[in-house]
């Protein structure tokens, strides 16, 4: 795991570096700082040496100002250090992501990634900052100075010696307690953000259910979870403050103790008035040291729920890549389904899809119909390679879409999926998804064939009008009309309309496909449609029933020869027969 995370250090492992060795030279001008308090009492002060005095009082100014300087050094160089760690490890997992097929994103929920790409991250970059400083300013200064007190007193030091461990024990045990509840409340975090992300996402349907007291409910208890974890979690870390200070007052008496005794007695020949002082300062160094570093043992044992959720992410292997030597061009739109099956949780006992044989020319316009979990939607997602068939093989230009190289395939399979997504900038910018370099005149002709332009045309900004997140200010059908658009920027050679106009009126409809026939005839459309008239002029009508294909044909041909198509024109010409 720490292998992994290191990675992510790159260009600022010159401050990685730097810091420690700055905080070992402020540690060292630290301990050092004792010593001379002590010689100055001791030879200058009791001696009644004025000489002495200011010779070691320069000494000291000099060895604070040193410490001062590389204390900040230190600082500074951990905060790059840190701050640069944490950016380079939140766009390597946001890179990872990117990698991901549809497949590995459905193992992560988009709150779970949310909260591992923000929360996650903020607690690892701490972790590392307080060990690059911190966890090397704390194993110094208590070795160091226990070191000088040994030399100073080892009778002394003996009270050390006796307390490091008892307090070695104490914090072992709140952090072995603490770590598997901070692992259960980042999972929670998780859930607190879905909650929260479906709310927002979702606050019209809310409102016109008039369930706002619902949603408060929902995430009052996600909410009350964590806090009751927390605190739990709180609890137990709250012992340490209270171990280490009476770690500190018990060290400070006992030495002031025994040591005012060793002075008294031995005349201040085998211990002297500078000495005790040393000792004293020593001892607040020593469990300083120990108290920091319990500090860092509580953000470790914090981070490390973190930091596993983050390589988690980092380790996913990506279910679809590239393969060696792929194909880098894409011949023509046909495509072919040979035998194939998939399964979303690859289990072949579990297909969405079973035995799909189809054969599409390139240029034809083929229409997919059929009822809801019959299985369209996967299919045309196995043509760019959304997901890899089960079993069998997909066939475009009359290659294997697993010998393609993915960006060259999806760069001529373009795809309107059923949630239309548009982003926040204008509407010109939204269309440039398509193609970061397109004129303005090949905006507006992709907007006129996708039945856009006049709608465009009449807000008064036109094609810079301003989108909003998700589209919120456009209609179903003129988002639905902007994907299309968007979509048809690429010049694809294949071209996946699923369920993408129907939020648009009959006539609109009618007019896309007109445009279709007339303006791209060489691209091959597929047209996934719920109602039969979006797709009654096709060459060719596929039937879906169950993952399989129930019929293929023509219009003509299926009102007469299958069911479940006659049912459904049936049920669909009714209507409008009625009213009439």
């Amino acid at each position: 795991m720490i292998k992994k995370l290191t990675k992510s250090i790159r260009e600022y492992k010159k401050d990685a570096i730097l810091t420690p060795i700055f905080v070992a030279v402020e540690v060292i001008l630290e301990v050092i700082i004792p010593l001379l308090m002590a010689n100055l009492i001791d030879d200058g002060v009791y001696n009644g040496d004025m000489n002495m005095v200011y010779k070691i009082g320069v000494e000291l100014i000099i060895c604070a100002i040193l410490s001062l300087i590389f204390g900040m050094l230190s600082g500074i160089s951990a905060a790059k250090a840190s701050a640069g760690f944490s950016k380079n490890l939140r766009e390597d997992l946001y890179k990872k992501v990117q990698e991901f097929s549809f497949y590995n994103i459905d193992k992560f929920s988009t709150s779970s990634l949310v909260t591992r790409l923000t929360t996650d991250i903020s607690n690892v970059q701490m972790a590392f900052q307080m060990i690059i400083r911190i966890a090397v300013r704390s194993p110094l200064m208590l070795f160091s100075s226990l070191f000088f007190a040994i030399s100073i007193s080892p009778k002394l030091s003996l009270i050390f010696l006796i307390l490091i461990p008892i307090i070695g024990l104490g914090l072992y045990l709140i952090v072995t307690h603490t770590h598997p509840i901070m692992e259960k409340i980042f999972k929670t975090y998780d859930k607190l953000n879905n909650v929260v992300e479906e709310n927002v996402s979702a606050i019209r349907v809310v409102k016109s259910f008039v369930l706002e007291d619902e949603e408060n409910k929902k995430f009052n208890k996600v909410s009350n979870t964590i806090y009751q974890d927390f605190s739990k979690a709180e609890k137990l870390l709250a012992l340490n403050s209270p171990l280490m200070q009476f770690a500190i007052y018990l060290c400070i008496l006992l030495i002031s103790w025994f040591g005012a005794k060793l002075i008294v007695n031995t005349n201040m020949v085998e211990f002297t008035t500078g000495e005790l002082m040393t000792m004293l300062t020593y001892s607040i160094q020593i469990l300083s040291s120990l108290m920091m570093l319990s500090m860092i043992l509580v953000i470790v044992t914090i981070s490390k729920a973190s930091a596993e959720r983050i390589v988690e992410v980092l380790e996913e292997i990506p279910d679809i890549k590239n393969p060696k030597n792929p194909v880098k061009t894409v011949a023509n739109g046909s495509i072919e389904f040979k035998n194939v099956g998939f399964s979303y949780i690859k289990d072949k006992k579990r297909e969405s899809l079973k035995k799909i044989n189809l054969k599409i020319k390139s240029g034809e316009t083929i229409g997919i119909i059929g009822g809801t979990g019959s299985g369209k939607s996967s299919l045309v997602n196995l043509i760019p390679r959304l997901y890899d068939a089960t079993e069998g093989a997909v066939l475009v230009g009359e290659i294997n879409v697993k010998r393609y190289d993915l960006n060259s395939l999806r760069n001529e399979v373009a795809c309107v999926l059923q949630k239309n997504v548009l982003f926040s900038g204008t509407i010109s910018d939204n269309i440039r998804w398509g193609k970061e370099d397109a004129t303005e005149e090949e905006i507006k002709r992709v907007c006129k064939i996708a039945q856009a332009d006049e709608f465009i045309c009449n807000f008064p900004d036109g094609y810079n009008t301003y989108i909003e997140e998700g589209g919120t200010n456009v209609s179903g059908g003129q988002k639905q009309r902007l994907c299309i658009a968007r979509a048809l920027l690429k010049h694809p050679k294949i071209l996946i309309l699923d369920d993408s106009t129907s939020a648009v009126d009959t006539k609109t409809d009618n007019l896309i496909r007109k445009s279709f026939a007339s303006d791209i005839p060489e691209t091959t459309k597929i047209i996934i449609a719920q109602r039969i008239s979006s797709v009654q002029d096709c060459d060719k009508i596929v039937v879906m029933n169950n993952g399989t294909i129930d019929a293929i044909g023509t219009h003509e041909e299926l009102l007469k020869n299958n069911t479940i198509y006659k049912e459904v024109y049936e049920s669909q010409t009714k209507g409008s027969d009625t009213d009439e």
